[in-house]
């Protein structure tokens, strides 16, 4: 219950808490981002936690606002035969050190695609897929945009 936690977890003033108590379904949100706000600034610290909330603004917030996420632009060289594979574009994107290390991401099931999960490391991306642009993501928190110049 984020109420609850609201009152044991934070110094937020009793009256604010309980005007978020009345809020139900997808409204209940804004009470959950205040506490993962307060929770992130006590144990990290302010500038943290405007980071934090900044970054998940960018990630989940609505619309296309991908501003503050890192960012690989491909070009033509970085493409054979008009195309790219999975393993090559993780190791160009920085997401893994090798090819090798990009193969084990992929069979463990730690790599999707605009949240779709890749399954083959054999997985390739044409020019036109690229140049529409799609979200890289490694695990449960690391995203990366990448597109095509």
């Amino acid at each position: 219950n984020v109420i609850r936690l609201l009152k044991m977890l934070t110094f937020l003033p009793l009256e604010e808490i309980e005007q978020y108590s009345t809020l139900e379904g997808s409204k209940l949100n804004k009470a959950k981002e205040i506490l993962a706000y307060e929770l992130t600034k006590q144990v990290h610290g302010e500038e943290a936690a405007i980071k934090a909330r900044e970054a998940a603004k960018a990630l989940f917030g609505s619309g296309n606002n991908h501003e503050n996420m890192p960012s690989t632009e491909l070009s033509q060289t970085d493409l054979q035969d008009g195309q790219i594979t999975i393993l090559e574009l993780l190791v160009k994107c920085g997401l893994a050190s090798s090819r090798g290390e990009g193969r084990r991401l992929v069979e463990q099931g730690g790599v999707r695609v605009n949240d779709v999960k890749v399954s083959s490391f054999s997985k390739t991306f044409s020019a036109n897929v690229l140049a529409k642009g799609f979200i890289l993501k490694k695990g449960k928190k690391v995203y990366h945009k990448v597109s095509l110049k």
